[in-house]
């Protein structure tokens, strides 16, 4: 049996764990484990003598299927921190997509529109996890409708996070001198936003190679190229990145790209040559 869930996270090819599981997005693992706990006793086949054969079925495969991975994925260390990342960077990218996000449940709306956001998110998602798994044949209804408060509330927080702090210096009209500057030197320009962007995520990458976590750091170039795909850095760190997943094929057309791009790309010409 296979369970298609198409709302929420789940609608970006992204498998929600924790709307499985039904816990905030910023749940802490002693958190995951009470509610995995609770669920694991309400869907195993030996928990309830009064229910059907097939009510027994069905809470077997939403447990094997759904609610044991979704456990083995955020209890781990590791596993958590990198599937964290990665929602992060999901976050941002609706951010800048949001346009075309839909929303199915009165909840999700409602959040969009919350003054404080962490109340009701926590609160939305507390009140459905007591009836999540009552009736097994709505539970992926109840799974969507967890995914779609998982949405906004990421798109909300990566919003909120980017949003740029006010400058603590005056702001200088054009044309006025600022002091200790010669009046006929002109004012040093500030680097593209784009670019500062880019760097920004090319530093948290090179941070998860250095520390071998490499699937969130690939998340991070990829959005970093969708920025300056003729960023010759970007293509060979990522070339690394698969290098490393062995995947050779990848790895080798990112290193061709890198080299084209600057032929004296270090880490292209230095790890090139192992594939």
């Amino acid at each position: 049996m296979s369970f298609k869930i198409d709302r929420g996270l789940f609608k970006y090819d992204f498998i929600d764990h924790h709307a499985v599981l039904c816990v905030p997005v910023d749940a802490d693992v002693k958190e995951i484990r009470k509610r995995y706990l609770q669920v694991a006793r309400r869907l195993h086949p030996d928990s309830s003598l009064t229910e059907t054969a097939a009510q027994k079925h069905l809470g077997n495969e939403l447990l094997s299927k759904l609610v044991n991975p979704a456990y083995e994925k955020l209890s781990g260390d590791r596993t958590r921190t990198e599937y964290i990342l990665i929602l992060s960077q999901i976050g941002k990218r609706l951010v800048q997509e949001s346009t075309s996000v839909t929303l199915n449940t009165d909840l999700a709306k409602q959040l969009v529109e919350a003054g404080n956001i962490d109340h009701f998110y926590k609160t939305a998602i507390a009140k459905l996890a007591q009836t999540q798994y009552d009736s097994l044949e709505q539970a992926l209804q109840v799974i969507a409708q967890a995914s779609e408060l998982n949405l906004v509330y990421l798109m909300r927080s990566a919003g909120k996070a980017s949003a740029a702090p006010p400058s603590a210096q005056p702001k200088v009209q054009s044309g006025t001198p600022q002091p200790n500057t010669p009046k006929n030197t002109p004012p040093t320009p500030a680097p593209p936003k784009e670019d500062l962007i880019v760097e920004q995520y090319i530093r948290r990458a090179q941070s998860l190679i250095d520390k071998n976590q490499f699937a969130p750091a690939k998340v991070e170039l990829q959005e970093a190229l969708k920025l300056e795909p003729k960023n010759s850095r970007c293509h060979s760190l990522i070339a690394m990145v698969y290098l490393k997943q062995n995947q050779l094929k990848m790895a080798k057309i990112h290193f061709d790209n890198a080299l084209k791009l600057d032929p004296g790309d270090e880490t292209a010409l230095q790890w090139k040559t192992k594939i």
